[in-house]
C-alpha cells in the first residue's frame, strides 16, 4: 500500500519540515509514502481560494485510491484505530491511500464529499503546517501498531 500526503502550500517553518522529514523516513521503511504539494490560492474570495485548491487536491486521487480527508468536523479515532482501518484497507488490496491536508482555511465541500474517510487529529485547531507533523507521526504510529513493534507502547 501507497500512502499520498497532498498539503496545500510550501512548508514554510523549519521544525515542521525537520519533523516531517524524521517521520516520513521512519514510514517509508514499511511503507511506501510520497508527500505532494499542492499550490496555495493566495488571490480572491475565500470560498474560490478554497475551491481551487481542493480541485488540486482532488487531481492527485485516482479513482481507485482511497481518500482520507483531514478535517476538525470529522471522526476522531485513537492510534490502535487509526491502524486499525489502515490495516484493513491494505488487508483488502487498496493499493493507494491519499491523506488531504487543506489549507489554512480548510478543504471545500468537494473533497469531504469524495472522501472515504473524513478524519479530525482532535477537537483543538492546529496551525494546518503543524498537522502535517501530527500526521506524519500517527501514520508512522499506526504502522508501528499493525507491524507489532513497540514503537506504540
Amino acid at each position: 500500500m501507497e500512502l499520498i500526503i497532498v498539503m496545500v502550500g510550501r512548508t514554510d517553518r523549519g521544525f515542521v519540515s525537520e519533523g516531517m522529514s524524521h517521520y516520513l523516513d521512519r514510514l517509508s521503511r514499511d511503507v511506501k509514502v510520497t508527500p505532494i504539494i499542492v499550490a496555495e490560492e493566495v488571490h480572491g474570495p475565500l470560498e474560490r481560494r478554497r475551491l481551487l485548491e481542493s480541485e488540486r487536491i482532488l487531481s492527485h486521487v485516482g479513482s481507485g485510491d482511497r481518500l482520507v480527508a483531514l478535517d476538525e468536523r470529522g471522526d476522531e479515532l485513537d492510534s490502535p484505530g487509526l491502524a486499525s482501518f489502515l490495516g484493513t484497507w491494505r488487508d483488502s488490496g487498496v493499493r493507494r491511500v491519499v491523506l488531504a491536508i487543506g489549507g489554512s482555511y480548510g478543504l471545500a465541500p468537494q473533497v469531504r464529499e469524495r472522501a472515504d474517510r473524513i478524519l479530525a487529529l482532535s477537537r483543538l485547531t492546529f496551525p494546518h503546517q503543524l498537522v502535517r507533523v501530527v500526521l506524519a507521526e500517527q501514520l508512522y504510529r499506526a504502522m508501528s501498531i499493525l507491524k507489532g513493534s513497540k514503537y506504540h507502547h
